[in-house]
């Protein structure tokens, strides 16, 4: 079983020629990066006796052929608080990156660095999607439901029910290339009430599966015929048919036994799932055959700490961005050879 360690030196990444890796706060749901980045963005978090004790938004230049400001903080700036941002993504444009705290707060940062409060949603901010339609971000509040939230902060909740069932804790959305967003209702840990629904634009939804045990992370193929979702007090993946017929098809246990607790989904172009495991510090890759490969492992929990979601970014796609719940971070990690699959909004 091949297995690839990830090792963390300061702020720079010792290496092999598999597989290199680093510590950031870049966001793991930004659109494909074409040509050299000029920043890099890293979220710290506020220390007692340290400065202000605040929470921090940090500008490191990243451009090697700007030798001023190459590999020094250009800005660092005080969010006046306490938040621990654990998603973060870039507006189309990409001259905004937008990001989520753990109290329902939305902020959105500019190039220069400076950090504007652009809403509060109340309670705490889960998954996040932009939509293939408007280019809004639609937030999952595991307290209040589903927002959309837009460039400008306003905001509204786009959904707290579907056909009569009311969301008890939602938790991941992705959606299709139509703009048809799929959510996973986690329900209470082993109290069997997950469900899966789906929304249309209007914000109009539909129970489409369940129940089941902890409904969680989600995945679409990219001929979008097949859903994955994670069912995490089962250690299972399950993946449904999609067809015209019927918004969810039969179901069938993908992979068994995987990791402890596994949590969030990503494939890649060829097809692999991916699968961040929260209580094992793991990362497995599960191929269009079935067979599972433990890709990495965090014996000491610094760079893989409670792993939560994957992305993919980089140039090419070929950078995976794993969010890590127990230390509020996001790891990257290079995978040469393997490029990931484009979401929705990124066609």
């Amino acid at each position: 079983m091949k297995r690839i360690a990830f090792v963390l030196v300061a702020m720079v990444a010792a290496w092999s020629a598999a597989v290199r890796a680093d510590e950031t706060c870049m966001s793991p749901y930004m659109p494909k990066i074409t040509g050299q980045e000029d920043w890099v963005y890293v979220w710290t978090l506020g220390v007692d006796g340290v400065g202000d004790g605040s929470d921090k938004l940090v500008t490191i230049g990243a451009n090697p052929k700007d030798a001023a400001t190459y590999g020094k903080v250009v800005s660092s700036v005080s969010v006046g608080g306490r938040h621990e941002a654990h998603h973060a993504g870039f507006s189309e444009d990409r001259r905004h990156l937008w990001a989520g705290g753990e109290a329902g707060q939305i902020y959105q940062i500019d190039a220069s660095g400076a950090v504007k409060s652009m809403t509060t949603l109340g309670g705490f901010n889960a998954g996040i999607a932009f939509s293939p339609l408007d280019h809004a971000l639609y937030v999952c509040n595991t307290k209040l439901g589903l927002f959309r939230v837009d460039a400008d902060g306003g905001h509204a909740l786009f959904a707290a029910e579907a056909d009569g069932h009311k969301m008890v804790c939602p938790n991941y959305p992705v959606f299709d290339r139509h703009g048809r967003l799929y959510v996973s209702d986690s329900g209470k840990w082993k109290q069997d009430n997950g469900f899966l629904l789906r929304f249309d634009e209007r914000g109009s939804g539909q129970v489409i599966g369940g129940p089941f045990g902890y409904a969680n992370g989600l995945a679409l193929s990219a001929d979008e015929r097949w859903l994955f979702m994670v069912e995490s007090d089962t250690d299972r993946v399950y993946r449904f048919a999609l067809t015209s017929d019927c918004p969810l098809g039969p179901g069938e246990v993908y992979a068994d036994s995987v990791g402890r607790l596994p949590d969030g989904l990503a494939l890649d172009e060829a097809g692999n799932l991916y699968v961040a495991c929260y209580a094992s510090d793991e990362i497995w890759r599960i191929s269009p055959s079935g067979e599972k490969t433990l890709l990495a492992w965090d014996y000491h929990a610094i760079l893989l700490s409670r792993p939560t979601n994957l992305a993919w970014g980089g140039a090419n796609l070929d950078v995976l961005y794993v969010a890590n719940l127990g230390r509020d971070t996001i790891t990257r990690a290079s995978l040469p050879g393997v490029r990931g699959q484009r979401l929705a909004h990124q066609y």
